[in-house]
């Protein structure tokens, strides 16, 4: 079994500084997680510049083609790629609409699962004004209350999660 502990946490101005201590309980033989992270397939789905930013539209209610093509500033071709990419992935889905007069065409909307990709989109935003020196054009504000959005980690048991207080542990996958 391998425990990793994040040991300690330094703040220093914009900069964060992790230590990273590894506590192997006996030796071990190395072990790959290639094929086995969700963070890899997630990545191979979403990890571009295009299909982030297309997922930030669509989480601004950005639905047509042409839409995301100019607020995303990519080539029809490029968006066309991502947004079938990101489609075939369950996380967007195509429906018709027709406007009068016109041929029947899609829009897109968010599936599920592209939902779920909603902390990670926020999560993003909030590391970006925090950390780089872009100023935001739009914040983000609960519509019930007004108040503004914040991404926190929490275990299954309501606690806040910091660096400092996670353990990796093996699933039952890892162990067979």
């Amino acid at each position: 079994m391998l425990t990793i502990v994040l040991c300690s946490q330094v703040q220093i101005g914009l900069k964060v500084e992790v230590t990273v201590a590894r506590q192997p309980q006996e030796v071990e033989p190395a072990v790959s997680f290639n094929g086995h992270c969700p963070i890899e397939r997630a990545m191979g789905i979403v990890g571009s510049r295009s299909a982030m930013l297309i997922m930030r539209e669509a989480f601004y209610g950005t639905s047509r083609f042409d839409d995301f093509v100019r607020r995303v500033e990519m080539a029809p071709a490029t968006a066309s790629t991502h947004l079938r990419a990101l489609t075939d992935a369950g996380l967007l889905e195509r429906r018709p609409y027709r406007e009068p007069g016109g041929r029947t065409r899609d829009e897109y909307a968010l599936t599920p699962a592209g939902a779920d990709l909603m902390p990670v989109i926020f999560g993003l935003f909030d590391w970006g004004r925090r950390h780089t020196d872009v100023q935001p054009l739009v914040d983000f504000a609960h519509a019930g209350c007004g108040q503004p959005v914040e991404i926190h980690v929490r275990c299954a048991a309501g606690h806040e999660v910091g660096p400092a207080e996670l353990e990796w542990r093996p699933t039952a996958t890892a162990e067979r």
